[in-house]
């Protein structure tokens, strides 16, 4: 049977252009003579909906696209991924399903059975969990019908079982001669083999076939890799799309056949193009075309820089430097340098003038105390209101440059260098940064190497550098994974051989700092666990063990 996975990348509340999207997919699939089209967990509407899916006008509004879409569809069948009104009397309002159909005609329906609650998920908020699995002929093939998390609970994968139900041994009981899976699964880095290795258990599970389809594209927060493939009864890839775009995968499980694209193997790669899809699909659908961001000559603006160009084109990227009294003439050049590597607008504002005006109204509250840290932020904040003066007469978004290190212990200003419409680096650790920096150099230098070589430095007192408030990133940010990312307690990193003090000290900086965090712009996830939707840690708490 030839099968078309349509890997689309749908825009969430977007109803009209995603079944415009389907239709093509579906009209593609047919000129490829394909007998069935899979489509992700809820192309419809996109996903997450969030709570559109409390408005009774967009549930309405999405029920009457799927039925348009069924009953106009002509050629291929499609299993089409949607959200629905439940048929019972109690529960949640919606399920989310699977409607299998072929011209005009409903041939079967699949509710998702498991709905994930962790992380960035929280579909039993808004969904009724299905009550059993579906298997359906087509073609004489027997096909059991799966949605994403279903699959997520395949007996020896985990160490323990997730969930009490296991859809997959359900279906396999029952005798089927194929399984297909319709997803919506987030991307984090290296999420696209796991989902391989997982689809390999499934198969040893099974002993049949088996076809995942998963979304492209970027929303709000989420990255969606897809990374769709298919899977012979043994074990072998028959066919695999390229992530971080969209593609429409063609597998005959008769043959067996299929088109293989290459996935990437250098982890910077994969996150430089998870970062560059999220970028691109975060400005375009909020409706903007260009960004703004403020050029220190540091390495974190420059990455962002070269993802803001790959993302939207160099000719809609606007860069610029506030240098300030304490800004090195390095920092200037290779700010200047950067932008005309990469070809995109660029001007100087110094600030020093700004900045004098500052302090020359506050003295009468200051006198004549020393400077500090106000200081420091007050040009951080010059620079904040600058960017954000141009993002509003330009109509472009500003791009904040701050890494998941400094965002971890407050290492950051806010309504500062925090401002910004997208915070792009909020979940890349600053090691992560420099290696991002030296992929993007690996053929020509894109990025002055005097940016990768200097010591980082927020330029905001005489001959500062970063390593004055903290300790090596190399340390901090073996620390900050194991604290943030793993949910290791300060014992057990202390026994991976880090300093007490020190282990204290950070952790102590990481729970000090929620409050900044939670008024941040949204940051694109690219790890287990990054600040956001995600990580839900109360502010004002005081769970503070062994916290100096």
């Amino acid at each position: 049977m030839k099968f078309a996975l349509a890997q689309i990348n749908p825009t969430v509340g977007d109803l009209e252009g995603n079944v415009e999207k389907i239709r093509r997919a579906i009209v593609n699939a047919e000129q490829a003579r394909a007998d069935c089209v899979l489509f992700p967990e809820m192309a419809v509407s996109g996903y997450p909906c969030r709570d559109l899916l409390d408005k009774p006008e967009f549930i309405k509004a999405n029920s009457s696209m799927v039925q348009e879409v069924i009953e106009q569809t002509r050629g291929p069948a499609v299993l089409l991924g949607h959200f629905d009104e439940s048929s019972r009397g109690a529960g949640k309002r919606l399920v989310n399903c699977a409607t299998l159909f072929e011209n005009g005609k409903v041939l079967a329906r699949h509710e998702k059975i498991l709905l994930p609650a962790y992380d960035v998920f929280d579909e039993l908020r808004y969904f009724q969990p299905g009550d059993a699995p579906a298997v359906v002929t087509l073609n004489g093939l027997r096909i059991g019908i799966t949605i994403c998390e279903d699959i997520w609970n395949v007996p020896g994968f985990y160490d323990r079982d997730c969930y009490a139900r296991h859809p997959v041994k359900e279906l396999t009981t029952a005798g089927i001669d194929c399984l297909v899976n319709l997803s919506a699964s987030p991307y984090r880095k290296g999420r696209g083999k796991r989902r391989l290795e997982l689809g390999r258990s499934i198969v040893k599970e099974t002993g049949t076939p088996f076809l995942l389809v998963n979304q492209v594209g970027g929303n709000d927060d989420l990255l969606f890799d897809g990374h769709s493939f298919a899977l012979d009864s043994d074990g072998t890839v028959l066919a695999q799309s390229p992530g971080f775009k969209e593609d429409l995968l063609l597998v005959d499980t008769a043959q067996p056949s299929g088109e293989i694209a290459h996935w990437a193997d250098d982890s910077n790669e994969e996150i430089f193009k998870a970062l560059t899809l999220g970028v691109r699909d975060y400005l375009h659908k909020c409706g903007y075309k260009g960004a703004v961001i403020g050029l220190s000559g540091g390495i974190d603006s420059s990455v962002v820089a070269v993802l803001a160009a790959h993302a939207l084109g160099a000719e809609n990227v606007f860069g610029i430097s506030m240098p300030s009294g304490y800004t090195a003439d390095a920092s200037k050049q290779d700010a200047s340098t950067l932008a005309h590597n990469l070809r995109i607008k660029f001007e100087t504002i110094p600030i020093l003038p700004l900045f004098d005006q500052y302090k020359e109204t506050l003295r009468p509250l200051f006198g004549n105390e020393p400077e500090d840290v106000t200081e420091e932020n007050i040009q951080a904040r010059i620079r904040g209101n600058l960017l954000m003066a141009v993002s509003n007469k330009r109509g472009s978004m500003v791009l904040s440059t701050g890494n998941k290190s400094e965002m971890s212990v407050g290492y950051c200003t806010l309504y500062g260098d925090m401002a910004g419409g997208l915070s792009v680096l909020a979940d890349v650790l600053k090691t992560r940064v420099y290696q991002l920096a030296r992929w993007i150099n690996r053929d020509t230098e894109v990025i002055p190497q005097r940016v990768l070589d200097r010591p980082p430095t927020a330029e905001l007192r005489p001959d500062q550098t970063d390593q004055d408030s903290l300790p090596p990133y190399d340390v901090l940010d073996a620390i900050l994974e194991g604290y943030v990312e793993q949910d290791l307690s300060q014992d057990e990193i202390v026994s991976l051989g880090f300093d007490t003090e020190l282990v204290h000290a950070i952790t102590a900086k990481v729970d000090n700092n929620e409050y900044k965090r939670n008024q941040s712009a949204p940051g694109l996830k690219i790890s287990g666990k990054a600040f956001g939707s995600g990580r839900r840690i109360p502010i004002a708490q005081r769970f503070r063990k062994n916290s100096i």
